[in-house]
């Protein structure tokens, strides 16, 4: 049975129509067993063998190989992506933006799918903006009709224009979406290769630049954002979207709600924050959200941008200083001053404590053993 012989079936889009790629090493009996189907066609461009995609077909292919034939579906069938049950979220203004015309679009079926995974703002904006670069890149053909050799010259074409790695990624990844989430073909894209990941050591403030920071805020709100990001380790996301009530005073923890990938997480209170964040009430009275801009709106992420740019500039921090820093720092400073790596994985909420590990490599406390070599 089998004897080693497998077939691995792919997802395919030739000439505008999906397509059961199938792939195998040279073998007498598998070639015997295919020649046996009808329809079945060769690719050149894509070197194996294929069959329209479509149930009779697929039930077919079982029936051809079964008992003779190992039948690999880990490229074909995919069960990642399911529905956000939680309802969609609404994204309306990519639908009723003004655009130049002669620009295309996202489609809207792309649309529907970030709105119902409820993806992170900053998310959809990245996904539609690079989706809507690579579609407008081939002006003249419809999306569903790019081939994947098309794909890969236009991933040739922004590599050489200079861009960053994390760029071309992200790229990938809103292409990826259209063909596997909005068009149904888990796992097309098995060939193409992704930039080498780069591995960068997150930049970290010392305490006294982090004091300074705070020291040098205009006002009692801008000074409790600062102090949010910093002692709480929150991501400036995250902290635009919390509500009065996610301040539990009682247990001095904080209900971070639907952050990065849909999950809520608790972090620690600071009992010195707690003392502006009421005085910060009292002055200001936020009606929904802890930190609202016009209209009772969370607060701009622009704005948090200028307030630590200013700051910084006041306090004479010379390094650019970013909201996100601030999370590295607050990471960075427990580690330094001996908290269990696995609190501080669960306070920023990583999935794994290799994540959290990255901190070790600028935490002090990780060079202070070492001897002076000059001593």
């Amino acid at each position: 049975m089998f004897q080693g012989r497998s077939i691995t079936l792919k997802h395919l889009f030739i000439d505008g129509i999906r397509q059961i790629g199938l792939q195998f090493k040279s073998d007498k009996v598998t070639q015997a067993l295919l020649e046996g189907m009808s329809n079945v066609n060769w690719s050149t461009d894509f070197a194996m063998f294929y069959i329209e995609n479509n149930k009779a077909n697929l039930e077919l292919i079982f029936e051809t190989f079964k008992g003779e034939v190992w039948i690999n579906g880990n490229y074909f069938f995919d069960e990642n992506f399911e529905m956000n049950a939680e309802g969609p979220k609404n994204i309306t203004w990519y639908r009723n933006r003004k655009l130049k015309k002669n620009y295309k679009r996202c489609p809207e079926a792309y649309l529907d799918k970030l709105e119902l995974r409820k993806y992170a703002d900053n998310t959809v904006k990245t996904y539609v903006h690079h989706f809507e670069t690579f579609i407008n890149h081939f002006s003249n053909i419809d999306p569903q009709e790019i081939s994947e050799l098309e794909i890969r010259d236009y991933l040739k074409h922004i590599i050489q224009k200079g861009f960053s790695n994390s760029y071309i990624n992200q790229s990938v990844n809103s292409i990826k979406f259209y063909y596997e989430v909005v068009m149904g073909m888990p796992n097309r894209f098995y060939a193409i290769e992704r930039p080498r990941k780069q591995t960068q050591l997150p930049r970290v403030l010392s305490k006294e630049e982090i004091v300074n920071l705070i020291t040098n805020t205009n006002n009692l709100k801008h000074k409790c954002i600062v102090s949010l990001l910093y002692a709480a380790g929150l991501r400036r996301s995250e902290l635009l979207q919390l509500k009065i009530d996610d301040i539990d005073s009682k247990r001095m923890l904080i209900s971070v709600r639907g952050a990065k990938g849909n999950k809520d997480r608790m972090t620690v209170l600071s009992p010195t924050l707690l003392n502006d964040l009421r005085k910060y009430f009292k002055a200001y009275r936020p009606k929904n959200y802890l930190f609202e801009g016009p209209y009772g709106r969370p607060y701009s992420a622009s704005s948090v941008v200028k307030i630590i740019r200013n700051a910084a500039l006041k306090a004479g921090i010379q390094k650019k200083v970013t909201p996100h820093m601030l999370r590295h720092s607050f990471a960075t400073h427990l580690l330094e001053t001996g908290t269990d790596i696995r609190h501080i994985q669960i306070l920023l909420g990583h999935n794994s404590t290799k994540t959290t590990e990255i901190y070790t490599h600028v935490a002090e406390s990780s060079f202070k053993e070492v001897r002076d070599l000059l001593s």
